[in-house]
C-alpha cells in the first residue's frame, strides 16, 4: 500500500524523466550543430542548458525535503539517492552538449570541415544510449540497463579511432591543426555523454536490485564480452 505522500515521489520521478528528455533533446541538437554548422542552433543549445540546470537544483531540493520531512523507508531512500545521482549525470550531459556547440562555433570561424571521421555515427549511438538509459529508468528494466553498460565499449572504441585519425592529420597550417583539435574535443564530449548514460544504467540496477555494479566483476565481464564482439567485427 502506498503511503499518503507518495505523490511527492511520483513528482520526483517525473522531474527526472523530464530532465532526461531535455538531455536527449540537447544532445540531438548539439549533433545538428555539428552536421549543419548553423549559428542559430548553437544559440539554441546554449539556451536549453539553463532549463536542465534548474531541474537539477529542483530535484536535489525535493530529495532533501523528502528526507527531512518523511523519514523515508529503504526503497524510498534508494530512489532519492539514485534520483540525485541520475540528475547529476543528466546535468553533465547538458554541459557536454554545450561544449560541443561552442566548439562548433569555433569551427565555423576556421576553415570548412569536410572530414568528421566517425563523429556523426558516434553521435547517433550516444543519443540512442541516452534515450535507452532514460527509458530503462522509467520502465525499471535491469536487462536493458546492463546492455547499455556493455554498449559503452563501442563508444570508447570509436573515440580512440577518432583520436588516432585526427592526431595523424594534425599537420599543415594553423587553422587545420585547430580544426582537428576541436573535432577531437567534440569526440571526447560524446564519449563522456556515453559514460553518463552508462552511469544512469548502473543506477537503475542499484535502484531495482540493491546491487552496486559500478566496480564489480559483473560490469567488467560485460565490457570484456562486448570488446571481444567488437574485435571479431
Amino acid at each position: 500500500m502506498k503511503r499518503f505522500f507518495h505523490s511527492e515521489l511520483d513528482h520526483f520521478r517525473t522531474n527526472i524523466v523530464l530532465m532526461g528528455e531535455k538531455a536527449i533533446e540537447i544532445t540531438r541538437l548539439a549533433m545538428r550543430c555539428v552536421n549543419e554548422q548553423d549559428p542559430q542552433l548553437v544559440k539554441d543549445v546554449l539556451t536549453r542548458d539553463d532549463a536542465i540546470d534548474e531541474l537539477e537544483v529542483e530535484i536535489d531540493n525535493e530529495a532533501v525535503r523528502y528526507i527531512s520531512l518523511r523519514s523515508p523507508v529503504a526503497g524510498e531512500l534508494r530512489l532519492l539517492m539514485v534520483g540525485t545521482r541520475v540528475a547529476y549525470d543528466l546535468e553533465r550531459v547538458g554541459d557536454e552538449s554545450t561544449s560541443i556547440a561552442k566548439r562548433v562555433r569555433r569551427l565555423m570561424e576556421l576553415m570548412p570541415v569536410k572530414d568528421f571521421a566517425q563523429i556523426p555515427e558516434m553521435g547517433e549511438l550516444v543519443v540512442e544510449m541516452l534515450r535507452d538509459a532514460v527509458n530503462c529508468f522509467v520502465q525499471q528494466d535491469v536487462d536493458k540497463a546492463l546492455s547499455i553498460c556493455a554498449r559503452d565499449e563501442k563508444i570508447d572504441q570509436i573515440n580512440k579511432e577518432n583520436f588516432r585519425h585526427f592526431t595523424s592529420a594534425v599537420s599543415g597550417t594553423s587553422p587545420q591543426v585547430e580544426r582537428n583539435l576541436e573535432l577531437m574535443f567534440i569526440s571526447k564530449s560524446l564519449e563522456r555523454i556515453g559514460d553518463h548514460a552508462t552511469n544512469i544504467a548502473e543506477e537503475v540496477v542499484y535502484l531495482n536490485q540493491g546491487r552496486d555494479i559500478r566496480h564489480s566483476s559483473v560490469l567488467r565481464d560485460l565490457k570484456k564480452k562486448e570488446r571481444d564482439l567488437l574485435d571479431t567485427e
